[in-house]
């Protein structure tokens, strides 16, 4: 039987909490999405730091439910907004390396947000840029194995999952 890498990586944390090491700190990502053409299409943003291609993801904020803080994430990081999905569509982990130089090991719970309005200026305009990938090729632009294994999956059969 073939695991996948996202088990796997779940399988690894339970482990090393198990063996005390330090909690995740939780994130939450929207996993933008629209049909076009037939073709499942991802937005994805660059980050600030590297530039390099991720989903719109941030910290849950006071009271906040986790699907309401990856909508606002969407909306200050890629101006968009559209019908958030209650469940998620997974999880992903990476180490967030801080100014300082310290890693924050982190668990980000990905929900599907299927896009509606995109706007033309948004908060975070000048410090990202946003663009359309075809959910296929989102994957292989994504750093993170087990987020990439995500989006491949979700291009399938979005509805499926994000229901």
């Amino acid at each position: 039987m073939l695991i996948s890498h996202a088990t796997r990586r779940r399988f690894l944390e339970r482990a090393r909490q198990f063996f005390g090491g330090m909690p995740c700190r939780v994130q939450v990502a929207a996993l933008p999405w629209r049909l076009s053409g037939g073709d499942v299409e991802v937005m994805l943003v660059t980050s600030r730091g590297t530039g390099r291609w991720v989903l719109p993801k941030g910290w849950p904020e006071a009271s906040e439910r986790l699907a309401e803080a990856a909508a606002r994430e969407a909306a200050e990081e890629a101006g968009i907004s559209g019908g958030i999905a209650e469940r998620e569509a997974g999880r992903f982990y990476y180490e967030k390396v801080l100014p300082s130089g310290l890693e924050w090991h982190c668990e980000v719970h990905v929900f599907p947000l299927e896009v509606d309005s995109v706007a033309d200026k948004w908060p975070e305009m000048k410090k990202r840029k946003r663009r359309w990938f075809r959910a296929v090729d989102a994957a292989k632009l994504v750093e993170e194995r087990d987020l990439a294994e995500l989006i491949a999956r979700f291009g399938t059969n979005p509805r499926q999952i994000a229901a």
